[in-house]
């Protein structure tokens, strides 16, 4: 049987996804893709598991996008943005109804297309040494996979088409000092940094989490009014929900809420 290129873990609510290939910094290929898919599907799915969190293995390198001798064999896919109907479709960067929080744990590179998953999280936690980029151009190609897109609005427009068509790289310090990164640590307290944002998202309640997470994403390029008047179908949920009666119960009581995510 083949390596599994992505390992998947679940505990305590918790799914762990990790890219592993190491010995090509993580790079993906169409079969990391294909198995990604597969796991979205599934945490999706699963309602005994509430966030994720998605790293690289190994200290060297989050993923450095995708595996360039792959696409040398296989030619470059006529396709400028977008995986639709190539394998793994739709990938992390275009599951635009992804409900639960992805957290991104990024040690080392995060290169072109290992940058535009970090940039499909919710969350982004790095290491010190971490660094940034979306070098497509100085390869004569773009960041197809939403790079283009969402670093012009996860930053101001003049800093993020200055990274676009240069490739310049970001430090961990100058993502987080530009709002791009959440939290930034040594290597070594990395994982006690993902750990404080995991157990902080499972305090909440569950719904209400996917209800804030859809509200913002669908409402941010609305008008203010419109934003209020518009329909949030996990909303519509948690707003009927058992645990939207759990949580103000538990504060009366003075006692930790019990969260059913019904």
């Amino acid at each position: 049987m083949a390596e599994k290129r992505v390992r998947y873990e679940k505990r305590d609510r918790v799914g762990y996804v990790t890219l592993s290939r190491p010995h090509v910094l993580n790079a993906m290929d169409l079969r990391t893709h294909e198995e990604l898919a597969e796991i979205w599907d599934d945490f999706e799915r699963d309602d005994d598991v509430w966030v994720a969190v998605l790293t690289g293995a190994g200290d060297r390198a989050f993923s450095v996008g995708q595996d360039l001798k792959e696409l040398v064999r296989n030619g470059t896919p006529a396709a400028s943005f977008g995986s639709r109907g190539k394998p793994g479709w739709p990938r992390l960067t275009e599951r635009f109804d992804l409900s639960k929080p992805v957290v991104a744990r990024v040690n080392g590179y995060a290169l072109g297309g290992g940058f535009e998953l970090a940039l499909a999280c919710d969350v982004i936690v790095a290491s010190a040494d971490a660094t940034f980029a979306l070098p497509e151009a100085r390869l004569g190609l773009i960041a197809g996979a939403g790079g283009v897109f969402r670093l012009t609005r996860q930053l101001p427009y003049r800093t993020a088409i200055g990274h676009l068509i240069t490739g310049r790289s970001l430090s961990a310090g100058r993502a987080y000092d530009l709002g791009l990164v959440n939290e930034v640590v040594p290597a070594e307290e990395l994982d006690a940094a993902v750990a404080g944002w995991v157990t902080d998202i499972l305090r909440c309640a569950p719904l209400a989490v996917r209800a804030i997470k859809q509200a913002a994403a669908a409402s941010a390029h609305l008008p203010l009014a419109q934003a209020f008047t518009t329909r949030y179908p996990w909303e519509d949920i948690r707003m009927r929900s058992r645990d939207a009666e759990e949580g103000p119960r538990a504060f009366v009581e003075k006692r930790d809420p019990r969260w059913r995510a019904e």
